[in-house]
């Protein structure tokens, strides 16, 4: 991975945008986007809708992926100065205690520490039990008074850690869920935009409040109304110890991008992203959804009169912790395997199940032969 493209997803992983809360992420893709896209505009909700004009008849692609990450928000402030806080999103508090934190107010962050009795206090009994959320406080350091001028009811917190490479070819962070996704998007279009654009306009759409409900991707596919969408997530690897396969499937981190399928997903746009990534030779991975999924493509799908809708994840390890793990690899193979998926969209592509035919075997024949022999267009999408 490019140094300049290293850093910026570093920037956005460690911006805090708890839900709600995803303005300073805005503003790195406003940014980062701006002298690429033809249009930015940024609704009431606070996505960031960013537009690449086709160069042709062909399908408008709309690319979602959520800015907002888990956090806490502060509920009370005791007369000592301590903070009572509550979830924003789906956070384990058996993770917490001893953590350090970063609580975002109007005239700063200051560093916090989540506080728990120390070992040699705790009841035997109390020792086995996960100390609940509403028992937990976050101590700033400070005199009361000066807690009680700086925080107020309200202002939300982030787990305080970034970005860092360890291991071989992988990366921890908080908050991968989904600021990854956000900067595959950017960098999605950075490369149709070399590649002399898709047939159809491509509008990356980096939406808000996916972890409380997909409230903003409910609004962005209502206002952009594109022809056909691909929804971007993390998906839970289960390539480490005490994961059941039999329940969870096998995803393994540095094995590709996942394509999702079931009836969550339009039939033809999977076999469309999977017909691309086997024209790319990325190796990517299948994962069953059974049901509507937990991401952008549950509202996605239903938006006005239906949208033809994709899913497509990376593996991630620990989800909803400080310690987020992905390969950097399947970043940038998705990065390939997207952008593929958009030049491939012309003026005849429909998506209506059982009266579209999927691609036939001399149309897939015909792509794997052109990738085979546009050697400079897979290095260049190489250069992530």
């Amino acid at each position: 991975m490019k140094k300049k493209n290293e850093k910026f997803l570093k920037e956005l992983l460690e911006a805090p945008s708890p839900t709600g809360n995803e303005e300073p992420v805005a503003a790195l893709v406003r940014e980062r986007l701006c002298d690429v896209a033809d249009e930015i505009q940024t609704n009431t909700m606070g996505s960031v809708h960013a537009v690449l004009d086709g160069k042709g008849e062909g399908p408008a692609l709309m690319l979602a992926a959520h800015m907002d990450e888990i956090g806490l928000m502060v509920r009370y402030v005791s007369d000592d100065g301590f903070l009572s806080v509550a979830a924003v999103g789906g956070v384990d508090p058996a993770i917490l205690p001893g953590m350090r934190v970063d609580v975002h107010t109007r005239k700063g962050s200051y560093r916090g520490v989540v506080g728990r009795k120390p070992i040699h206090l705790i009841d035997a009994d109390e020792r086995k039990v996960v100390t609940p959320l509403d028992k937990l406080v976050i101590d700033l350091g400070m005199p009361a008074k000066e807690v009680r001028e700086i925080v107020r009811v309200g202002d939300v917190i982030t787990f305080g850690v970034g970005y860092e490479r360890f291991g071989k070819g992988m990366a921890v962070s908080r908050a991968f869920d989904d600021k990854c996704g956000v900067w595959i998007a950017c960098r999605v279009m950075e490369k149709l935009a070399e590649h002399g654009r898709a047939s159809g306009a491509f509008i990356a759409a980096a939406t808000v409040q996916e972890e409380i409900g997909t409230r903003g991707a409910m609004t962005s596919a209502y206002g952009i109304n594109p022809d056909v969408a691909l929804a971007f997530d993390v998906t839970h690897a289960t390539d480490y110890p005490g994961i059941d396969k039999t329940k969870h499937g096998k995803i393994v981190c540095g094995e590709g991008p996942v394509i999702a399928r079931g009836p969550n997903i339009n039939p033809l746009v999977f076999e469309r992203l999977a017909t691309a990534a086997e024209a790319e030779g990325i190796p990517y991975q299948i994962e069953a959804e059974p049901s509507i999924t937990g991401t952008d493509a549950r509202a996605i799908q239903v938006t006005r009169s239906g949208i033809p809708t994709g899913l497509v994840s990376v593996p991630l390890r620990y989800m909803h912790t400080p310690t987020e793990v992905v390969c950097l690899k399947d970043l940038q193979d998705t990065v390939k395997l997207i952008t593929r998926f958009a030049l491939d969209l012309d003026d005849g592509a429909c998506f209506v199940p059982g009266v579209a035919e999927p691609l036939r075997h001399a149309e897939e024949q015909d792509m794997l032969e052109d990738a085979a022999g546009d050697k400079r267009f897979s290095d260049e999408l190489t250069g992530n």
